[in-house]
């Protein structure tokens, strides 16, 4: 727990709820024991987008598709979102959640290595929404850096690790050691990337916000 568990219980009682989709896919993947964004992060994410406007967003890992579907909630007509899933059976409930809610052709599934797809990939990303393999995160970097248009907002979900970010790695279960050198490397790389602006906030699981800079060329 990285927050007083007791302020996170009253931020989320002041909530209002999402759309009845939304709560219905909610339920049913905590109920499947499928982990969705917290909803702190809900909320972050709703406001990052009303701010922000991104007409198109890249999200690596989508699960069951319920933060893809937020954010198509929240984001402007007319956004086009591509997400990339890797475990198989994920992707076919993740289809079924955008029939539901009448998004299938706002939102396109790539099924795939998230590494392997992102280089396949062209042009260029308003916001990119990071949630998958913590351990990778430091992989995709140069892909997502790639990517994301200049201006354009990286947010890296879950780089806290429930607190053991901040412990030594012998402090830290023997299973989860790479994660968390490979996490920490991540944060350092996002804080002194000469192309970023990054902000690490103790939301939710943990939560960095990165802006990437108009380049000095582009900038005469």
């Amino acid at each position: 727990m990285i927050v007083d568990e007791r302020m996170i219980t009253f931020i989320n009682s002041l909530e209002t709820e999402n759309s009845e989709i939304l709560e219905a896919i909610e339920r049913e993947a905590l109920d499947s024991y499928v982990p969705i964004i917290r909803k702190e992060m809900q909320s972050f994410l709703k406001v990052l987008l009303t701010i922000q406007k991104p007409m198109s967003i890249l999200e690596v890992g989508t699960a069951v598709g319920f933060s893809a579907l937020l954010m198509s909630e929240n984001a402007p007509d007319g956004c086009e979102i591509t997400t990339i899933e890797n475990y198989e059976k994920r992707i076919p409930i993740a289809r079924e959640n955008f029939r539901r809610a009448g998004r299938e052709s706002q939102i396109t599934l790539i099924e795939g290595d998230a590494f392997e797809v992102m280089k396949d990939l062209a042009g260029c990303y308003d916001f990119i929404f990071m949630d998958a393999a913590k351990g990778q995160y430091i992989h995709y970097l140069p892909e997502v850096m790639r990517l994301l248009k200049e201006g354009g907002t990286l947010v890296s979900d879950n780089v806290l690790q429930d607190g053991d970010i901040i412990e030594s790695r012998f402090a830290v279960e023997r299973r989860n050691r790479t994660i968390h050198s490979r996490m920490r490397e991540y944060l350092y790389e996002l804080k002194h990337h000469e192309m970023l602006v990054t902000s690490i906030l103790p939301l939710g699981d943990g939560v960095a916000v990165s802006v990437k800079k108009q380049s000095i060329k582009d900038a005469k």
